[in-house]
């Protein structure tokens, strides 16, 4: 199987490596302005002829698109970059897929919907994206869809790991550096850990790769890890299990403030809790615990990177 893999130095991206180089023959794809990229093909990723021309020449049997923009503030006012990467590119993807008979897996989010519930969205329930981070990944899944092809798009949330920026990272510098911090206790989700994302796109790309199109095995699923918490409370229990795995040794006092105490220029959804019981039941797949994953991701941040 020939894989190709698209924002391969991102978060996601270097989890992914490892679980699909044991499927298959991997070529990966960044942007060229990746550093310390390796063996990695650097592309300008809004050059769509040249990307297609590219792919062309590969010939995949899977594409993994891993490449985003999600810097979600930024957007607001940088939206034809956001667009570029989040609509345009996997569009691209797709449509070439579409022509070779070629099965694309994208990643979308939680930020599709507009968080105005109080119960976890299904994939049939209605998206109302509130920022131009969340309308620009909802173009993406929508040009997918248009183009026919094989395809698993797969919503996530919340997505952290031990590489890039996310928020367990931001919460373990600024435990150094700060001895109190005021957390957004208002906004709620499912934190995920970018390793099982990465094993279950694997899990997907094995019951999918040879799946007949029309079969009816193709779509949007939604997965998570499960563990339903607030920005406040997931602060809480990164601190928590970072002093139990000696991460740190004092942790910050923590403040619940309101999203209206801390403004930010994109609007956020209060309640964005994805349902993952449609991937489970079409393909199989179980959430992993938030708690377990959390304390793994440490314990490998404490050993490897010397935090």
């Amino acid at each position: 199987m020939n894989i190709l893999l698209t924002g391969s130095e991102g978060q996601l991206g270097r989890e992914l490596l490892p679980v699909l180089t044991q499927m298959g023959a991997v070529t990966r794809v960044d942007r060229a302005d990746c550093t310390d990229c390796g063996e990695v093909l650097q592309r300008d990723l809004g050059d769509l002829d040249g990307l297609e021309a590219l792919v062309d020449g590969l010939r995949p049997d899977v594409i993994v698109n891993a490449a985003a923009y999600t810097a979600v503030d930024r957007a607001e006012a940088d939206a034809e970059a956001a667009f570029r990467v989040n609509e345009d590119l996997p569009g691209c993807l797709a449509r070439w897929s579409a022509g070779n008979d070629c099965l694309l897996v994208h990643y979308s989010t939680d930020y599709v919907f507009s968080g105005d519930t109080n119960r976890a969205y299904r994939e049939t329930d209605p998206t109302g994206p509130l920022s131009v981070y969340g309308e620009s990944k909802l173009d993406g899944e929508r040009a997918i869809a248009a183009s026919g092809c094989r395809h698993a798009v797969l919503r996530t949330s919340w997505l952290y790991s031990r590489h890039g920026n996310n928020f367990v990272l931001t919460m373990l510098r600024l435990a150094r550096e700060r001895s109190t911090l005021s957390i957004v206790s208002d906004q709620v989700g499912c934190p995920t850990w970018a390793r099982n994302l990465a094993r279950v796109t694997g899990e997907v790309i094995a019951r999918l790769a040879t799946a007949a199109s029309g079969s009816g095995r193709h779509g949007t699923w939604h997965y998570c890890d499960s563990g339903v918490v607030s920005w406040y409370d997931f602060a809480r229990v990164i601190y928590d299990t970072a002093l139990e795995v000696g991460l740190l040794e004092k942790a910050p006092q923590l403040l619940a403030v309101s999203s209206a105490e801390y403004p930010q220029t994109a609007v956020r959804p209060p309640y964005s809790v994805l349902d993952t019981s449609a991937i489970g039941r079409d393909l199989g797949v179980e959430p992993a615990a938030l708690q377990a994953s959390l304390k793994t991701c440490l314990e490998e941040l404490k050993q490897h990177d010397n935090f």
